[in-house]
């Protein structure tokens, strides 16, 4: 509270609870006074970019992972009557989810949810190491309870799409996490998945480039949705577009607690590290460090530092 004027000899506030109060100021006697919703101000602050995170990664995941369950499981006659959706719908419900995923975070932390992208940006762009290791909490974190939202949707549709109540097998373990086509070596999985973080790392960089083409105010989040729909309908067939450590490990994570078990982990000789995890980040960084290497020109990247 600031020193108030002699005219301010008495001010009227309405704390959190909207009880009013007046509190008595005197010129050279100022005592302030901490309120509860000072101190949820104060608390919120610290948490607020995390929080946003956790919210736009899990709205991700809802998305993404709610019609990945619709088009599965409704093609079996006990669950719906006819198919909702095929692959084009998949497409479309990872474009919807990290469109809004971005709106609702990007202008609070900037609209990473994912790990890789939050790693590329601290590497090149500046971005903050400290906050780096809660941004990735929270992303994980909203990737686990984006995925429990929707198994607590869909749990009856997987009982009787794996034939009896509790059963979980590998059938289903692909609405979770993404597992690779078995005609591909472990080489073109890694590789999938490296390119495809290097195309949306470039395109977040290009994005922030005042001197490139930079989309007006407010619509970022419809480029990548244009970006996680070109990878899905062009690359997306092997390995499933997953490009993203937290929409992969949250999910996963969830399904090893609710009957998938340690299948999910073992799974191709722990797939879901080198494939899910290590190459979306590699890639990131190569695609952060081929943008800022050639056509980047800010003085806020490494690569133009002296």
């Amino acid at each position: 509270m600031s020193a108030p004027r002699p005219s301010d000899s008495k001010r009227w506030s309405i704390s959190r609870a909207s009880t009013l109060r007046q509190e008595q100021t005197f010129e050279n006697d100022t005592v302030p006074v901490v309120t509860g919703s000072s101190k949820w101000s104060t608390l919120r602050k610290a948490f607020r970019e995390p929080a946003a995170e956790f919210l736009g990664t899990a709205i991700l995941v809802i998305f993404g992972t709610g019609v990945q369950c619709q088009v599965l499981l409704s093609s079996n006659p006990g669950v719906a009557s006819s198919p909702k959706g095929d692959y084009f719908s998949v497409c479309v419900g990872w474009a919807v989810g990290i469109a809004l995923g971005v709106w609702v975070s990007g202008g609070v932390s900037g609209g990473h949810i994912n790990p890789a992208i939050t790693l590329s940006l601290a590497t090149f762009r500046g971005f903050s190491w400290k906050k780096v290791p809660s941004y990735i909490l929270a992303q994980v974190l909203g990737g686990v309870v984006g995925a429990a939202i929707v198994y607590a949707t869909y749990f009856h549709a997987i009982d009787i799409f794996e034939g009896g109540r509790g059963v979980r097998s590998m059938d289903t373990a692909g609405l979770w996490g993404i597992f690779a086509a078995p005609y591909l070596t472990n080489v073109s999985c890694f590789f999938s998945e490296f390119l495809g973080a290097a195309i949306l790392a470039i395109t977040i960089f290009a994005m922030s480039d005042k001197k490139n083409l930079a989309p007006p105010n407010g619509l970022a989040p419809l480029v990548l949705a244009f970006v996680i729909m070109g990878l899905a309908v062009s690359l997306g067939m092997g390995t499933g577009f997953g490009v993203n450590p937290a929409r992969d490990f949250g999910p996963r994570l969830l399904s090893s607690m609710v009957g998938y078990g340690k299948a999910v982990y073992t799974f191709r000789n722990q797939y879901w590290l080198w494939c899910s995890i290590i190459a979306p980040i590699v890639g990131a960084q190569a695609g952060a460090l081929f943008y800022d290497t050639f056509l980047y020109t800010g003085d806020d990247s490494i690569m133009n530092k002296s």
